[in-house]
């Protein structure tokens, strides 16, 4: 199922759709990486392509990090 989620970045709130499975991979990438969510997030969203938006750009560093072998930094 996909749900909207939100976060506050750079103090500006937005918002993004991502499937479950998606967000509790990125909850784990978090724990293994001892940062907060709201940080990887951020982390994230610094680092995309400025033609991409969030939601995929989230998917695609789980996938990157799933890919890497889990436990090593996409």
């Amino acid at each position: 199922m996909i749900r909207k989620h939100s976060a506050t970045l750079h103090g500006h709130r937005t918002s993004f759709s991502l499937e479950d499975e998606f967000w509790t991979e990125l909850k784990t990438i978090a724990a293994a990486r001892a940062m907060p969510l709201a940080a990887l997030i951020s982390e994230i969203d610094d680092h995309r392509p400025p033609d991409s938006n969030l939601s995929s750009a989230l998917r695609l560093h789980v996938l990157s990090w799933l890919k890497a072998g889990a436990g090593h930094q996409p």
